[in-house]
């Protein structure tokens, strides 16, 4: 792992998180695995040599939970849905090198070579801990049989997880107030004996790792409250008999925790694609072992090592509820298995519908076979899902938005640009006119390489899918400012000039495009007559001649139009009413989505008078500066104009607003709040926002700064 910009010597892998082998996929789900796809692709446009890897997450005990309801073994119900997700990712042009899951022989063996591996290093130990027991059943209960509160938040919590409040991981034994959800009964508590990876032998690496570790900045941020603090050893078995056996003497009525064999896959994965094309071809050990420190080199901690070593590019793309797992507890395993560590993880944010969480339970999710059954082409959701805001934003979903982007952007710039400029080359010269590429255009198209060389290195896909349609949107006021269709007669040479100009642009965006547009890019690769694939064209393909000779295109995209959009609301509210009508319940969020917010507080029964409301003085700001403040999770400081001043306020809108975005963003603000000092700044006021997604109070009119809110 260098550190330097990609491209580079090494072999890079990208993986995404493992999708739990229990359920539908719906446009949410497909966010991390899209941008892990369009990642891969990027990477490999630079001319980096990688592989894009993941699996399914076969074990833990949701699927055991699930396979019970119907009937079924565990291994029945996870391959059906293992199936199901081979069959689903290409329809939506995610193309994984190789696509495992952690039931095969190659990942229990790995991971039980893992696991001797801590154990011979001393890693290892045993600890009599509180198991829940369901005594009606007379069984122990693992993670997810037990329901209870978070004895940090106070939030109602599964056995392993906050996941409807702090989402912080929770050990066996901590849930408070526990229930079976076998029998809905009180839980109790027992004693058994665990098998546990002592963390805190991995304290000083993950210090120096988290600072060394590149991608989004939750990633980085967030999980230092853990490796500054004390850490929480991690209980590495299960009582259950549905996973991968503990390799060690005297176990043998324990499996390994699902979190232990998970990530595991992803190396598993990479060695299966190395086994079917040959190390010549790609080499697993090259990235995963080669060069890493020994397990036992206390030297491991420190950058200089890392830095030194000859190791390969790891990036992990992720959903940001699985943070932990991968920036404390996965380095934690590599290293003390002696494996390289990841150079990058990229933690996306939430995906909701049109500003709600998706509800499996209620029918309210727009899903992957339904999207694909109405007719629309995958390329279209991949551009949304992978440039709406920053990849660590949450985005919202609904189908006037989706609209609106496709309208606006592929249909308006990119297919109304290709479209024209294909046309007018065709009808008027069978092709590409004789000439060459104008000094303007050239500079433009290496500016456009530039920006999306700068974004994958800045692991923003929202930049590197900007960078293709921004070209377009050049070449659409190029060719309107030149009018070639005036200049045929007069000037013909400047016309020639000008439509070369164009098919260069235009090869230019297919070649730009194709990691977030696969498809549509090779369409337009083929509409310019070009041979092959344009995946495998360098970048430096676009400023190559076009080819001499092409027909007239067909339009790239088609306009989604309002009666349409209407319809498919129709439809999904219909899903949505007929699913409460069956299931008169409270509603139950995915996995990977936040918690509902469609549960609105109630009202306060204590009121205040309006000379208590009048004490306010709450006026109207423009952000005028927003930027992180470093090392905290959330916290973001802003300049805001008020009228009579400029104020310093902290607001913890970090992970939920793209920062660069924000100048010139009209909002509200309390400015009579006394000054408070937050991570080490000092706050001169306070920014309103509603909800939990920090949705900006602004103003409907044109109101200055300074303004007073009545």
């Amino acid at each position: 792992m260098s550190h330097d910009d990609f491209p580079t010597d090494e072999p890079a892998v990208v993986t995404c998180g493992l999708p739990y082998a229990n359920g539908d996929l719906h446009i949410g789900h497909l966010r991390t695995y899209v941008s892990g796809d369009a990642y891969a692709r990027s990477l490999e446009k630079l001319g980096q040599e990688t592989a894009f890897v993941s699996g399914s997450d076969m074990h833990g005990t949701p699927v055991a939970v699930n396979a019970e309801k119907e009937g079924v073994s565990p291994e029945e119900f996870a391959l059906r849905h293992h199936e199901t997700y081979e069959e689903t990712f290409p329809r939506f042009n995610v193309e994984f090198d190789n696509y495992g899951h952690t039931h095969d022989e190659t990942n229990t063996e790995l991971t039980q070579e893992f696991v001797r591996s801590w154990i011979d290093e001393g890693h290892v130990f045993e600890k009599e801990i509180q198991v829940a027991w369901d005594p009606e059943a007379d069984q122990p209960l693992p993670d997810r049989y037990v329901e209870g509160t978070c004895p940090y938040c106070g939030a109602k919590a599964r056995g392993d997880e906050c996941d409807e409040g702090c989402q912080r991981h929770l050990e066996p034994g901590e849930i408070e107030d526990p229930r079976s959800t076998l029998t809905g009964n009180p839980a109790e508590y027992r004693t058994r004996e665990h098998e546990f990876l002592r963390l805190s032998d991995f304290q000083e690496y993950l210090a120096g790792f988290i600072d060394r570790l590149e991608g989004t900045s939750n990633a980085r941020n967030q999980p230092k409250e853990w490796i500054e603090g004390e850490l929480q050893d991690l209980c590495i078995t299960r009582d259950m008999d549905w996973g991968i056996d503990y390799p060690g003497e005297g176990k043998e009525d324990l499996v390994l925790y699902v979190w232990v064999d998970a990530p595991i896959e992803y190396v598993s994965s990479t060695k299966q694609y190395t086994e079917r094309v040959g190390a010549d071809t790609y080499d697993w050990e090259a990235v995963w072992k080669d060069g890493a420190p020994a397990p036992d080199d206390p030297a491991a901690a420190d950058d200089e090592t890392w830095a030194d070593a000859d190791t390969g590019e790891i990036v992990h793309v992720i959903g940001r509820d699985i943070i932990q797992h991968h920036t404390v507890f996965w380095p934690s395993m590599l290293r003390g298995a002696g494996y390289n560590e990841p150079r990058a993880v990229m933690a996306s944010g939430f995906v909701n519908l049109d500003g709600q969480a998706f509800s499996t339970s209620r029918n309210r999710a727009v899903w992957a076979d339904d999207y694909l059954d109405e007719g629309f082409d995958p390329d279209l959701v991949r551009y949304y899902l992978t440039t709406t805001g920053g990849f660590q934003q949450d985005v919202d979903f609904s189908w006037e938005k989706f609209q609106e982007r496709v309208n606006g952007e592929l249909v308006g710039t990119l297919g109304n640009f290709a479209y024209r400029s294909l046309l007018f080359a065709a009808r008027n010269y069978d092709g590409t006119p004789d000439a060459t590429t104008s000094e303007e255009v050239a500079d433009r198209i290496d500016e456009a390489i530039a920006e999306f060389e700068a974004a994958v290195n800045d692991y923003s896909l929202k930049q590197a899918g900007e960078a293709a349609v921004s070209l377009a949107g050049f070449g659409n006021e190029y060719i309107q400012r030149n009018e070639p269709w005036n200049l045929t007669g007069e000037e013909p040479e400047r016309a020639e000039q000008v439509i070369y100009d164009c098919v260069q642009v235009a090869k230019a965006v297919a070649v730009l495009s194709a990691p977030i547009l696969p498809g549509k890019a090779q369409e337009l690769w083929n509409q310019l007559g070009e041979e092959g694939s344009v995946h495998d064209a360098a970048l430096d393909a676009a400023l190559e001649p076009p080819a001499d000779e092409f027909g007239e295109p067909d339009e790239l995209f088609e306009k989604i139009e309002d009666e349409r959009v209407e319809e498919l609301n129709e439809k999904l509210e219909e899903r949505i009413e007929a699913a409460t009508d069956d299931e008169d319940e409270a509603d139950e969020t995915d996995e990977e989505s936040m918690t509902d917010e469609s549960d609105i507080q109630p009202i306060a029964e204590d009121r205040i008078s309006f000379e208590e409301f009048q004490d306010l003085d709450v006026r109207v700001g423009e952000i005028e500066v927003a930027e992180p403040i470093e090392g905290a999770d959330d916290l973001a400081r802003l300049e805001v104009d008020i009228g009579v001043e400029t104020r310093q306020i902290v607001a913890g809108i970090k992970q939920l607003h793209d920062l660069d975005e924000l100048p010139g963003t009209k909002v509200v603000v309390v400015a009579n709040l006394e000054q408070a000092e937050l991570f080490g700044v000092e706050s001169n006021g306070m920014v309103l926002a509603a909800g939990e997604e920090a949705d900006l109070l602004t103003t409907h009119g044109d109101s200055v700064p300074g303004t007073k809110v009545k």
